[in-house]
């Protein structure tokens, strides 16, 4: 499987920013994706996953400001960032997990300006 993200930038507080992650390969296999991100300094850390039936999770910091949402016809999963904190800024990975393995996409940079 591999994983194409994008939808990354520059915005300002307060703005949005929509992630897209387009899988190809053997995606039958998947059973979830999501998106993580790591800050420079800090590690890796969970923002959000959703499961093959569209139950996502989130963490605490972005409850009720990003969320996340899969099209299977795409095989795509997407992640929508509405006010945005100078501290989101992160370069955001995409993940894909299956039964014995997972695999990551390249990462795209997402930085807010206050």
């Amino acid at each position: 499987v591999q994983l194409v993200e994008s939808g990354g930038g520059l915005v300002q507080a307060g703005g949005s920013l929509r992630l897209s992650c387009a899988a190809s390969g053997s995606i039958f296999s998947i059973n979830g994706m999501g998106w993580y991100r790591q800050a420079p300094g800090k590690q890796r850390e969970l923002v959000a996953n959703i499961n093959n039936g569209a139950i996502a999770n989130y963490a605490d910091s972005v409850k009720g400001r990003f969320t996340i949402s899969r099209v299977n016809a795409k095989n795509t999963v997407y992640l929508q960032m509405n006010s945005l904190k100078p501290e989101d800024t992160a370069v955001y990975y995409c993940k894909a997990s299956a039964v014995g393995w997972f695999t990551w996409g390249q990462g795209t940079q997402v930085t807010v300006s206050s």
